[in-house]
């Protein structure tokens, strides 16, 4: 459940909800605002996760999700802990998008290595599979 109380969330939340409506520069602008008003390494890892779906050039899209991944590992919070599947997915999906093979099968290796931490639902479900996929498809 998100925390709404954390205003970077809750900027994340709706920033999602204008995605889902088509409102792509929208979106962006919240993700924008959320990465402004980061206070820590866990507020900074999500915006910067969530500023990444927003590129359009490859390269930034990884130099985010990146971000991201830096963010989550300098967190004192296990609350990231769940986020590195999608993080490490995201920056090997970047790689893969680059060219670089080689890096983005090391990423969906780093991926697998945190299945343990996603949930039992539609969502760790759809990320197993990506990773999956992924190895899969680099093999």
């Amino acid at each position: 459940m998100v925390d709404l109380g954390n205003p970077v969330l809750k900027l994340c939340q709706d920033g999602m909800q204008a995605e889902a409506e088509g409102r792509p520069a929208d979106a962006r602008a919240l993700f924008e605002q959320a990465w402004a008003g980061r206070t820590d390494n866990y507020d900074a890892c999500v915006a910067a996760h969530y500023l990444a779906r927003q590129q359009d050039n490859p390269e930034e899209i990884l130099r985010w999700n990146q971000a991201a991944l830096r963010h989550a590992d300098a967190a004192s919070d296990d609350k990231v802990a769940a986020f590195y599947p999608s993080l490490h997915v995201s920056v090997a999906t970047a790689y893969e998008r680059l060219g670089n093979t080689i890096a983005a099968r090391a990423a969906f290796e780093r991926a697998a290595n945190h299945v343990a931490a996603l949930p039992a639902d539609a969502y760790g479900e759809h990320l197993r599979a990506a990773i999956a996929d992924g190895l899969r498809r680099l093999s």
